[in-house]
């Protein structure tokens, strides 16, 4: 693929830039399209992104709707036919100046503005079209192949609130119409698997004007973010770490000492009390910096693995929200692990093992990515050099593979990001484990020696979901809202298929974790028909693995009449009763075992017509041992 750059030569351009220079001149050529239809306009930012392109639009007092989309798309579709040559110049700063006034940018003679003076002042054109821009670019506009718009949202100027909100215009775009069709299905999936959509349906959450950015959780949703939790406490338990809780509201001199009011104020929720300035914590790590500083510690305590699961609290514009997954507060689950130098190969192991176990149940695949030190940073190279190592080795030990990304760590150590993938392949980040020389040192933080003298502890920072709100929102989009067993918040339904079914018998059914015995129905008579699922957490059962275990009535019911059973195998059966047939007969039948989480619907029909009604009475019972195998 040929592009031009900013000096006017032509190469080839390199394989994994290719949509990045495909995308910034959709962008291009976006703006364009958009000028054409609304003169007024005038232009901000418009780059290429991760995922496609945008440009940020003052269009004075004109509002757009996803209604005005296809237009401004079938514009573009007429530029690119119009085989508009991309031509670059170079201008001076005066020159450039004058040029953007000229043409009514207003933004982009700011922009210039806020340039070094010795930066160099490039623009490109197509058309009557001209953009200031580094690029490179595509040679002509007819070689983008397969564009779409995909939204709109409003965007500050300068990502500044006290700034004008700009019209955002989104897209993307691709090599080929075969790569773009992809994405639109991968879209239509998206669509189909929305937390939003699906939370609703299944009563999990609600947002409301009252509170955006706040979610609410309903009683099923509860439900389903206490699973998640007591997970956690469950897998942290068995791996040494004690849990803490710390203030909401803390003294601002708090998140003054750990930096957080110098670098992270805007983004910090403020009051006064008595007189004095309090913060909502936006992060627990200073919390659990205090609750090791209460009191002294010896080399022989540590590592030392402190979890929280914290109620954080962080402003966001509200342009930016979304759902679950941008919200304004959270539980973050945090753990911090106070350790020595030598300590650090070990904890890491531990914690991306944890990690392992928790991505694994959920069915995630990830990968790695290994920060290093960046330009403005604090600690010593032995410091650095140390824990960097540290990371490596502990990667190296777990045969985990990594991509580095030098200079992108945090100012006060190297870091590991895990980044998932879901099950229609989108990327995630949720855990990282994050190194900190710099908080220890703030707080004074210290441990007794072998030799009693006192060294300050190296602090481990990490988080397996990040944010259990979010988390939660990814696995409803991971699973399509067919959650686990173990975590759905409705986990047994029976549904009636003809309008006489009656049922009865049914409350409290599974509403304990173990039920001795319960009745699961009683069927109305004649020929009624009954559609039933019956699904059993496999939790109550240790034996079993974490499969699904659904019960099909019409086993129990057809039972009388069928003259032999399978041999059983799995380590639970069912007493059936029956009194629908002259001869009350008890039967046995096993479970079936599903990989699937989705309850299985069995119509079964009563067969006599002169009784009364037919109740089935439903018993766990284990079987001998050796008639146990497990799938």
């Amino acid at each position: 693929m040929k592009v031009i750059y900013n000096d006017g030569h032509v190469a080839e351009c390199p394989e994994d830039e290719e949509l990045h220079v495909i995308r910034h001149t959709a962008a291009h050529i976006l703006a364009q399209a958009v000028k054409r239809l609304y003169p007024e306009a005038r232009f901000a930012y418009g780059p290429a992104t991760e995922k496609g392109f945008y440009y940020d639009v003052d269009l004075g007092d004109k509002k757009l709707s996803d209604e005005d989309l296809p237009a401004i798309e079938a514009e573009m579709a007429k530029i690119v036919k119009e085989t508009l040559p991309i031509k670059p110049f170079v201008l001076s700063r005066e020159d450039a100046v004058k040029l953007m006034e000229e043409r009514g940018e207003t933004y982009k003679v700011e922009h210039i503005g806020d340039l070094p003076e010795d930066a160099v002042l490039s623009f490109y054109q197509q058309g009557e079209y001209i953009d200031m821009c580094i690029g490179p670019h595509l040679t002509y506009t007819k070689a983008l192949k397969a564009f779409k718009l995909t939204q709109l949202s409003g965007a500050y100027w300068k990502n500044d609130k006290n700034n004008i909100m700009l019209t955002r215009i989104g897209g993307t775009a691709f090599r080929t119409r075969e790569e773009l069709e992809e994405y639109n299905k991968l879209m239509e999936e998206a669509a189909r698997r929305d937390h939003r959509r699906i939370g609703k349906e299944m009563n999990l959450f609600m947002l409301c004007d009252e509170g955006p950015g706040f979610p609410f959780f309903l009683p099923k949703g509860m439900a389903l973010k206490n699973a998640l939790i007591d997970y956690w406490r469950d897998i942290h338990y068995k791996a040494n770490y004690v849990e803490v809780s710390t203030p909401l509201i803390m003294n601002r001199h708090l998140w003054e000492t750990s930096g957080h009011w110098d670098h992270y104020k805007d983004n910090m929720y403020a009051t006064k009390i008595d007189g004095e300035d309090y913060c909502i914590k936006p992060m627990n790590c200073p919390g659990g910096v205090m609750v090791y500083r209460s009191q002294p510690h010896s080399y022989r305590e540590l590592p030392l693995r402190v979890g929280e699961l914290g109620l954080v609290h962080r402003h966001e514009l509200k342009g930016a929200l979304h759902g679950l997954f941008r919200v304004r507060c959270f539980t973050q689950d945090d753990a911090h692990i106070f350790m020595r130098p030598d300590q650090i190969t070990d904890e890491i192991i531990g914690v991306v093992g944890l990690i392992n176990q928790v991505y694994s149940k959920f069915g995630f695949d990830y990968f790695v990515e290994l920060s290093t030190r960046p330009e403005n940073s604090m600690g010593s190279d032995e410091d650095w050099e140390a824990a960097t190592n540290g990371l490596i080795k502990a990667l190296e030990k777990l045969n985990m593979p990594y991509i580095v990304n030098e200079g992108d760590g945090a100012f006060y150590g190297p870091k590991i990001d895990i980044k998932v993938k879901d099950a229609i392949g989108r990327t995630w980040q949720c855990s990282t484990v994050q190194i900190d020389f710099n908080m220890p040192m703030r707080f004074g933080l210290t441990y007794r020696t072998e030799d009693n003298t006192e060294e300050t502890p190296w602090m481990l920072h990490r988080a397996i979901f990040g944010s259990i709100e979010r988390f939660l929102g990814i696995l409803i989009e991971h699973y399509a809202g067919a959650l686990p067993l173990w975590l759905a918040p409705v986990q047994v339904a029976v549904l009636p298929s003809a309008a006489r079914a009656v049922m009865a018998a049914l409350p409290g059914f599974f509403a304990s974790t173990r039920p001795p015995e319960v009745t699961a129905a009683t069927l109305g008579s004649e020929d009624d028909q009954l559609t039933a699922a019956f699904a059993v957490s496999s939790a109550e059962f240790p034996a079993v693995s974490e499969s699904s275990l659904l019960l099909s009535l019409s086993e129990l019911l057809e039972a009388p009449r069928t003259s032999s059973w399978q041999e059983a195998d799995l380590p639970f059966a069912v007493e059936a009763v029956t009194t629908a047939f002259p001869a009350p007969t008890a039967v046995t039948t096993p479970f079936s075992t599903r990989t699937t989480d989705v309850s299985e619907l069995v119509h079964a029909t009563s067969a006599s017509s002169a009784s009364a009604g037919v109740t089935v009475a439903v018993k766990r019972k284990l079987l001998p041992a050796s008639s146990r195998t497990v799938r």
